[in-house]
């Protein structure tokens, strides 16, 4: 590092750092930058990516302020954190947007030349939160972030308006020195970012310095700095992977175990567009990405690939879901296998695009016309996306049956650190595929144990057939409007989804086996329940989580499991659609809910604030 002052270094467990500042004051590239210097170090982290649905938002008002929040620490780290330790403002309105979000007590660094009469106006003060006493509470770091920007490149003949788009890196370079972080890992972005232009390079590396050299001579700053020691992760190969990128590469790993070819038809919708971007890049890996006219025309062409033998995939987020609805039943009829992956956001209709929540839930189960069932998964995390990407792509074309998996924008745009697995550690994908001249072949002829049918790819010797959405008889495949015929082939569509749980992992615990609570959760709020959950245990709580993947069919223990625990409570971003389903099939056991549906996750606090008045009610 380049500081030559002598100063206090504490050590701190977990840190929550915060950047905020307009839509285009490049708050997620600071993070981001943020978050891989904390990977350099060693750190576990989690991130939460907060931006406006408006592309360009009025500047210096709270409806375009972009955030972006990183927990990261040398313990396990599960969640973004509830409050920042440390809120970057880059001028008045994320400041007032933010600050409900700062511990008390906790640094505020802005940037002084912002909080002028018409920027204060636009943000909605009416005095300045500087001088008015509002942050008597916080210690406050005022920095003249803007000049100092531009005279650390006064001498590179640059236009001020460019060299100001960079004020974000000053502001970076405070943070670096704040928790002695290497240079390495931002120098090597803008020598790869900006190849093209070398006076670009050099300037966001002088500014990345200025901000660095500025907060050495704070004395606010500069008389202590923190350190956060690296986290104990076993060896491997690490990297910092967000949601829709570990599950493009699930997707892609299942692919190759399969012996498939990966096609994906998609239509760009927010917050699901990156794994389309992703798998696009692949071509090398036999990935064929379709970027169709439409929700419709996506999912379509992906039904089309798998009839032809490929590993089809199609992703969206609700409203494309709703879209893909007719297009699934053709998928359960026709049984052949597509994963559908949806990237949930806050609904219904366009609803909030840029803020997550769990309210797809239903419409993956029961969305469609007729007896129509699928299995439906959910991912947990940013890094196990990968996971459950594979795995729906393994349900899939074994049990030759359309797969939804759930994910949603605060895992998807969220990165933590992931281990990259090796592939001889992935289990085995072996689709149920018709070998040439099968005499015994037929279109609806099926596997004892599972009930699925083969599948047969057309050119294949000896195995010409047709399906379509039209009902079909047993075994032959024929066109069939016979009423018996159809309710046995509706059963065995129904029951063949219910063997399913045969094959999957028994659902686990976290916790003792029996308890006075147990907290049942699902999909991406699961680093927030494990917190609340540990934070009640180690207060000596009899509290248990447990929290599912496999939603439908859900696995053979799971009324076990309930019955063992004397409350359950079900937390969810919705109001209430899982804990319905599970009334629905568990219907002697009591459910308590809790339910928060404002387009942002759980806080712990409140999760353990609510887990204890159920424990203390009569």
């Amino acid at each position: 590092m380049m500081t030559t002052k002598r100063h206090k270094v504490v050590e701190l467990e977990n840190v929550v750092v915060r950047f905020a500042g307009d839509s285009g004051d490049g708050m997620q590239l600071t993070g981001t930058l943020f978050s891989e210097a904390a990977a350099v170090a060693g750190n576990d982290f989690a991130t939460f990516p907060d931006y406006p649905a408006e592309i360009r938002a009025p500047q210096g008002t709270v409806s375009g302020v972009s955030g972006f929040q990183i927990h990261f620490g040398h313990k396990e780290i599960f969640t973004s954190g509830d409050l920042a330790d440390v809120l970057v403002a880059m001028n008045p309105a994320p400041l007032k947007k933010n600050l409900m979000w700062v511990k008390k007590g906790g640094t505020i660094i802005v940037d002084t030349e912002t909080f002028n009469d018409k920027s204060l106006e636009k943000a909605g003060y009416k005095n300045n939160p500087l001088t008015d006493g509002t942050l008597t509470e916080y210690n406050v770091i005022k920095a003249p972030i803007s000049s100092l920007t531009k005279k650390s490149c006064e001498d590179l003949g640059l236009d001020i308006k460019m060299i100001l788009k960079s004020r974000n890196m000053f502001a970076l370079g405070i943070m670096f020195f704040v928790f002695n972080r290497e240079f390495s890992s931002a120098d090597e972005y803008f020598e790869k970012k900006f190849m093209a232009n070398p006076l670009v390079i050099e300037s966001n590396k002088r500014i990345l310095r200025a901000g660095y050299n500025f907060a050495d001579t704070i004395e606010a700053l500069s008389s202590i700095t923190y350190k956060v020691e690296p986290a104990k992760l076993s060896k491997g190969k690490y990297r910092n992977i967000t949601g829709n990128i570990a599950t493009a590469w699930g997707l892609l790993a299942a692919s190759e175990k399969s012996g498939r070819k990966l096609f994906l038809g998609s239509y760009p919708i927010t917050p699901a567009t990156e794994i389309l971007q992703e798998l696009s890049i692949h071509k090398s890996l036999g990935a064929k990405v379709l970027q169709a006219e439409d929700e419709i025309a996506g999912i379509v062409s992906s039904i089309g690939a798998s009839f032809a033998g490929a590993f089809a995939v199609t992703s969206t987020s609700g409203p494309g879901l709703s879209l893909k609805t007719e297009a699934i039943g053709l998928a359960v009829m026709t049984e052949l296998p597509i994963v559908i992956v949806d990237v949930q956001r806050a609904g219904p209709s366009t609803g909030m695009p840029t803020k997550s929540e769990q309210s797809d839930l239903l419409q993956a189960l029961f969305g469609r016309n007729g007896e129509a069932p699928v299995v439906v998964l959910a991912a947990s995390s940013s890094s196990n996306c990968f996971y459950y990407a594979y795995e729906a792509g393994k349900i899939a074309m074994e049990h030759m049956t359309p797969v939804i998996l759930l994910s949603d924008g605060y895992i998807a745009n969220g990165s933590e650190v992931f281990k990259i697995p090796k592939m001889t550690d992935l289990p085995p994908i072996k689709p149920p595929i018709v070998e040439a001249e099968d005499l015994i072949y037929r279109p609806y002829l099926r596997n004892p144990e599972k009930l699925n049918r083969s599948w047969a790819i057309p050119g294949t010797l000896g195995l010409r057939h047709r399906i379509g959405g039209l009902e079909k008889e047993n075994i032959s495949g024929n066109v069939s409007h016979d009423p018996e015929n159809h309710q046995l082939m509706c059963e065995l569509r129904a029951e063949k989804v219910k063997r399913v749980a045969n094959y999957i992992e028994p659902q686990t615990i976290f916790g003792p086996d029996s308890g006075d609570l147990l907290v049942v959760s699902w999909g991406g709020t699961y680093g927030v329940m494990i917190e609340a959950v540990k934070e009640m245990q180690d207060a000596g709580k009899k509290v248990s989580l447990a929290h599912f993947h496999y939603i439908n069919p859900l696995p053979n223990n799971t009324e076990e499991i309930f019955g063992r625990f004397k409350r359950i409570i079900v937390p969810e971003l919705n109001l209430g659609q899982f804990v319905l389903y599970l009334r629905m099939n568990f219907q002697k056991f009591r459910f308590y809910q809790y339910n928060k549906i404002q387009g942002l996750p759980f806080m712990v606090k409140e999760l353990v604030d609510k887990f204890n008045e159920i424990l203390e009610e009569k």
